[in-house]
């Protein structure tokens, strides 16, 4: 099976072109693929496949084989991919995922895509809440959905924070049903915000762009920031407009190819073969 590894800010995949692929257990692929040690490593496997009303379909497997509805990151490479590779010629695409269709932009610097713009939607921010964790703790967070789930916590100081095991606990609260991603968050300025993120299903990652956008949604929702600022991460660093007219976030940043190989799924498992 080819693939080819691509990241957004050091969130990074492995992606597989179905249009050229036969059709696999995606869920075991991702668990047996995505350990850095013991496969090729990433944060997950993500698909681009054909897609009856879109110009494109993204499908996103976390690594833990659970599928995600949507993969801000993600989709830029998926968008960078089928430009380079010749699958479009278009600057401007419709990409299908779970959490609806997305707009996206290629910025070029001549054929170079640059950077891409993703329409992500309408955001849904809820009221802050209390969660209970272990040792009786508690910690508050703000709900938002931008076709995925994420919880928003402000702490005074992002580098020092105990994400991994903060972060663990909250993403499997029972409140969450289905599991929640976790960001957070520091307010340097009212244009920056700082963030880690504890995604879920891959646990703590160097990007996450719709964590990005619920970042800012939450820090506009309590007067913390602007409606535009830029998100650092530690990978680097993302643009994200919360357009007040059209209620919709806009997610601006790189995409980068890092290799393309083979692998033969029989080393691996021969039931994946």
């Amino acid at each position: 099976m080819r693939f080819t590894k691509m990241h957004g800010l050091g969130n990074d995949y492995i992606f597989v072109n179905t249009f050229e692929e036969k059709e696999h257990d995606w869920p075991e692929l991702a668990r047996y693929l995505s350990p850095f040690h013991y496969g090729i490593g990433s944060d997950g496997l993500i698909l681009i496949q054909p897609s009856d009303t879109d110009d494109f379909k993204m499908r996103i497997f976390n690594a833990d084989g659970s599928e995600g509805e949507m993969c801000g990151n993600g989709i830029r490479c998926v968008a960078k991919y089928v430009y380079d590779t010749h699958m479009t010629t278009k600057t401007e695409l419709s990409i299908e995922t779970l959490a609806g269709s997305k707009k996206v932009q290629l910025l070029l610097d001549g054929q170079t895509v640059k950077n891409v713009k993703v329409d992500m939607g309408t955001p849904v921010v809820k009221k802050e809440i209390t969660m209970k964790l272990w040792n009786n703790q508690s910690i508050t967070g703000i709900p938002v959905s931008v076709g995925n789930p994420h919880v928003v916590v402000f702490v005074k100081d992002v580098v020092s924070f105990d994400v991994m095991s903060i972060g663990s606990q909250i993403e499997t609260l029972p409140i969450f049903p289905h599991r929640t991603n976790v960001e957070f968050v520091e307010v340097t300025e009212s244009n920056r915000l700082k963030m880690r993120v504890w995604e879920r299903g891959s646990g703590e990652t160097l990007a996450c762009g719709t964590g990005a956008c619920a970042s800012l949604c939450a820090a506009v929702s309590k007067e913390f920031c602007e409606h535009t600022a830029t998100v650092r991460v530690i990978g680097g660093d993302l643009k994200i407009d919360w357009d007040k007219e059209l209620n919709k976030v806009f997610m601006t940043g790189p995409a980068t190819k890092v290799f393309t190989g083979d692998v033969d799924l029989k080393d691996i498992d021969p039931t994946l073969s």
